[in-house]
């Protein structure tokens, strides 16, 4: 079990690659508190009643020093009426960001959402919650999503994928030689290019295509060695039983694992009507000669939700044998996901649905069932004008 803190330096982890400590945590939500109790007490105005001034600080001096932040950062607006005060808004010293690496400006969008920091999981029976409203409402939301309701996981029949003469992004010429531990591969398999999409088909058969999220890999050994995660951090949000993340990790190979957080775009209309396809598309390389089968499981709060099982056989290309798996078509609970995440009015409230959902990606050897890649997948919404990004790390276990 986690504590409060214990937890928050969790999350710190995985939204910054950042290590810090629960004494750290506990330490830094202690000096927010007395900066959040300044500015309250600022607040009141001159000719308040006495009254009213002793009341609330009363009830402030019964407050912790996390619920003091929480109130401050959620807005509480049954906090601040306690108070006598309009709702207090984001403390108005400058933040200070801990980072100031190359890969800041990846990070800024996953740090710019209010109230994305909370770690939402169900409750029932327990007492009332100043989260409460929006636990409720990403429980309604996923309870509105079929097949989650009431049934269990229906895998797909594994299908053997016909790759046609599509044109991808990435080509084996494009393929730039990736620096051991900069990229998602191992020396039997390489990710090149993950991408999840909608395309409309317009007049005179032209057609529109918007990335939802897209992985490229173009590593040299120029570029930075990948940061790493525990990854029985992220145990919980991934089912436990047989071939869930940790089954996968124990039986290894340990190099094979990786985690990446997406900021996925929504930024696009969605469409219902039969010109629109929603697809994923996906190209590995690799030394060896083998038939893959890759595995996609949607998880929602650790379940499993659904799983699309695929085959792959190897063109060879270049002095290597490439694996497509071109436009597959997304199953009809992702659909529906998508549809419903863009219709929540704010990206808070995306980002509270987005915390309980997961993708776990395996590709193995489909003859000796070895595990060549282990991909889990994290989300969040882009605030980024620039579409998509993400960031990638290895798992491990000190």
């Amino acid at each position: 079990m986690y504590g409060r803190n214990e937890l928050i330096a969790r999350y710190i982890k995985l939204r910054t690659g950042k290590t810090r400590t629960r004494k750290q945590v506990s330490s830094h939500i202690q000096v927010l508190a007395k900066r959040t109790s300044r500015e309250i007490q600022k607040q009141f105005k001159v000719g308040q009643d006495q009254s009213a001034k002793d009341k609330a600080l009363q009830s402030m001096a019964a407050m912790s020093s996390a619920q003091i932040v929480s109130a401050t950062a959620l807005q509480n607006k049954a906090a601040a009426a306690a108070f006598g005060l309009p709702p207090l808004g984001v403390p108005s010293a400058p933040i200070r960001h801990a980072y100031g690496t190359a890969q800041a400006p990846l990070w800024q969008p996953g740090l710019t959402q209010a109230g994305s920091s909370i770690d939402i999981k169900p409750c029932s029976g327990a007492a009332a919650h100043p989260y409460a409203p929006v636990t409720s409402m990403v429980a309604n939301f996923y309870n509105s999503i079929k097949p989650f309701s009431g049934a269990p996981p229906q895998p797909y029949a594994p299908v053997a994928s016909t790759v046609g003469d599509y044109a991808t992004s990435v080509t084996p010429q494009s393929i730039a030689p990736s620096g051991e531990g900069r990229s998602i591969g191992t020396r039997k398999l390489r990710l090149v290019e993950f991408q999840a999409f909608l395309e409309h088909q317009r007049e005179n058969d032209n057609y529109s295509k918007h990335l939802f999220v897209h992985l490229g890999s173009n590593a040299t050994y120029s570029d930075h060695v990948l940061e790493a995660i525990d990854v029985r951090q992220i145990y919980d949000k991934f089912p436990e039983k047989k071939g869930g993340l940790k089954d996968l990790y124990d039986k290894g190979p340990p190099e094979a694992f990786y985690l990446v957080k997406f900021w996925a775009d929504l930024n696009t209309t969605l469409s219902e009507d039969t010109s629109a396809f929603y697809g994923v598309s996906s190209l590995y390389e690799s030394m060896e000669d083998m038939t893959i089968s890759c595995s996609t499981k949607v998880c929602s709060f650790g379940k499993q939700v659904v799983e699309k099982v695929e085959n792959e056989f190897p063109r060879f290309e270049n002095n290597r044998y490439m694996y497509r798996i071109n436009r597959s078509p997304m199953c009809e609970y992702m659909i529906n996901f998508i549809h419903k995440l863009k219709h929540l009015p704010e990206k808070y409230m995306m980002n509270s649905v987005l915390e309980n959902f997961t993708i776990l990606q395996v590709v193995s050897n489909r003859d000796t069932h070895e595990t060549l890649l282990c991909i889990a997948f994290v989300f969040e919404v882009s605030t980024s004008e620039h579409g998509a990004q993400h960031h990638i790390y290895r798992l491990v276990k000190d």
